[in-house]
């Protein structure tokens, strides 16, 4: 188990490819394949529940204090927007991978809180598809559609009696939803 770390410190921390792994360790391609991909999902079954838990009511009333003390925004629990990662093109893809910016990518889209660490992520999207599209099918979506993103009840606005629900911002990329 102690080399399975080193292949993954390596392959993680370096980007280095499942061939440059292979040879400096003498194994075949496909055992790298699987002990990283193994060794992945190790880490994340242990420390995901830990790092990105699912938000509930008060981590949400949280982030929403720390937005309006940080960035005058209340009652807002999350800030949405994609990134597209470059890439190679993948072979047999086609078109899929290539985006509007002229070039290859997987995208990664994330919520974030008023500090900018993530709350939830979703990656691995075509490049083609647009951020509502990569967010119309992704878990956050299923989260909140399906009332089970832990969401506060409306509260008033500071020094105010108006009572407005809770917000997530994102660009105009987004659709304006309940």
């Amino acid at each position: 188990m102690r080399f399975h770390c080193v292949y993954n410190c390596r392959f993680l921390s370096t980007g280095a490819s499942y061939a440059a792994l292979a040879d400096s360790f003498r194994l075949r391609i496909s055992t790298i394949r699987y002990i990283i991909k193994e060794v992945c999902e190790a880490i994340w079954k242990t420390m995901a529940s830990l790092h990105v838990p699912v938000p509930t009511t008060e981590m949400q009333l949280a982030t929403s204090n720390k937005f309006y003390l940080k960035w005058n925004f209340p009652n807002c629990v999350g800030s949405i927007d994609g990134k597209h990662i470059w890439l190679k093109c993948p072979s047999n893809s086609g078109s899929m991978y290539y985006n509007y910016k002229h070039y290859y990518s997987i995208v990664l889209q994330g919520l974030a809180d008023a500090r900018y660490r993530f709350i939830t992520i979703d990656v691995g999207a075509y490049g083609k598809q647009s951020d509502s599209g990569i967010f119309r099918h992704s878990s956050l979506y299923q989260l909140l559609s399906n009332n089970n993103f832990n969401m506060p009840h409306a509260k008033k606005l500071p020094l105010s009696d108006v009572e407005l629900l809770f917000v997530i911002l994102g660009d105009e990329a987004y659709p304006l939803l309940s």
